[in-house]
């Protein structure tokens, strides 16, 4: 049974001529029935919609081919080392988003919009991944490819019927280098397609309800348009870890593979500091792939050395 507060809005909508109002409504019973398995009933929701009062066919709801790839999250908060603010603030979105019943009988909306930045490998995709899972809702990551037109306004068109399609099903929506579309419309060397695109895209992003969960991610948060920040509720910083977040971080990762480094805090200390997360797990999955090659004989201690030695060696380069 469809939630009564959908119902009374999607009667009033209809007595008062709202079309506006009557679409959205419709949405949010599609994006309802998605979710509870009803696919038959929303697909003939869908059809309806798409169906003018004179029986024609309406604009179709379909997203551009390859426009956005869907991941089943296998991640929650729990699996993620987090600064405490960032933590904190991702839970309250979460219980917001699962207690919106509650908040809209006080005629309030759950926040939903999201602005994450911070150097890369810092876990900004991984956050967005364990959003989704908190929520048990599919991850639609955006493909830059398929949205990004040759053609003048040709990517408006794009992006619009991306967020046409996204509204009728409970999701999060992810955005990665975000600047990439979001970029300044003060900026002198962009050009007029680049304004009416960030233009659009901040139109359809007001535009989404508020099951919808949007997540979006930068490197280069100074390149981003002033009006883009005010359209996120929640604006979070993952800087690199500290050496506390990175004992932590090597600490769950042997408790995952029952491997033991060895690790001291000096060694964290001179080798490991400045890494990001994403180079943190790619040096202990290199040691858990040599001391697995090793089998029976195997050595943790040696291994962590000569990984620590080659660790060294690369970052000399680096410099």
């Amino acid at each position: 049974m469809a939630r009564s507060d959908l119902l009374l809005n999607l009667v009033r909508a209809g007595s008062l001529g709202d079309q506006v109002g009557f679409r959205r409504t419709v949405e949010a019973l599609i994006a309802e029935e998605r979710e509870r398995q009803h696919h038959v009933v929303a697909d003939r929701l869908t059809e309806y919609l798409a169906t003018k009062g004179n029986g024609a066919r309406g604009p179709s709801a379909d997203a551009p081919i390859g426009s956005y790839d869907e991941r089943h999250p296998e991640r929650v908060l729990a699996d993620l080392v987090l600064p405490e603010a960032v933590s904190s603030a991702c839970a309250e979105l979460v219980e917001e988003q699962q207690r919106a019943d509650l908040l809209r009988s006080h005629a309030i909306e759950p926040r939903h919009r999201i602005l994450l930045a911070g150097p890369p490998g810092n876990g900004k995709t991984s956050l967005a991944e364990a959003l989704a899972g908190e929520l048990a809702l599919p991850l639609l990551v955006v493909r830059y490819d398929g949205v990004i037109g040759s053609y003048l306004g040709e990517t408006a068109v794009r992006l619009a019927r991306l967020m046409e399609h996204v509204r009728s099903r409970r999701c999060v929506v992810f955005f990665d280098e975000f600047d990439a579309i979001g970029k300044e419309r003060g900026d002198e060397h962009e050009t007029g397609e680049i304004k009416r695109v960030v233009s659009s895209l901040l139109l359809n992003i007001d535009a989404l309800p508020s099951y919808v969960v949007v997540v979006t991610a930068t490197n280069h948060p100074e390149l981003l348009d002033r009006a883009v920040w005010r359209r996120f509720q929640l604006r979070l910083e993952l800087p690199p870890p500290k050496r506390e977040a990175i004992g932590e971080w090597i600490g769950r990762f042997e408790q995952r593979s029952e491997l033991k480094l060895g690790l001291s805090a000096k060694q964290i200390d001179e080798h490991l500091a400045g890494l990001s997360y994403a180079e943190l797990e790619e040096f202990c999955t290199d040691v858990q792939r040599r001391l697995v090659l090793q089998g029976a004989k195997r050595d943790a201690k040696s291994v962590v050395a000569s990984r620590l030695s080659q660790l060294s060696t690369r970052f000399q380069v680096r410099k």
